[in-house]
C-alpha cells in the first residue's frame, strides 16, 4: 500500500465517525446549558459549531492563536452584535 493509500484510508475512517462529534458536542451543551439556568446564569450558546479535521501541526498552530487571541478582539468583531 502506498502513503497516499494509508492516509486515505485513515480519513476515510475518520469520517465514518464524524457523528460521534455531534452526540459529544450535544451532551456537553447540554449539560453546561442546564447548569446555567440551575444557577440563573445567563448564558447563551452561538447557534452552530465548525467540525474539522486538524491535519498537520501548522494548522494546530493557527487554530491555537486564534482560539488565545479572539476574545482580545471580540469587541471588534463583526458577528459581535
Amino acid at each position: 500500500m502506498t502513503t497516499t493509500t494509508v492516509k486515505n484510508e485513515q480519513m476515510q475512517n475518520i469520517a465514518n465517525k464524524q457523528g460521534w462529534l455531534s452526540v459529544a458536542i450535544g451532551g456537553i451543551k447540554s449539560a453546561v446549558t442546564k447548569f446555567a439556568h440551575e444557577n440563573n446564569i445567563d448564558f447563551v450558546w452561538q447557534t452552530r459549531f465548525h467540525d474539522y479535521i486538524i491535519r498537520d501541526q501548522n494548522e494546530m498552530n493557527r487554530i491555537a492563536d486564534y482560539i488565545e487571541n479572539n476574545p482580545a478582539t471580540w469587541d471588534n468583531d463583526c458577528f459581535n452584535k
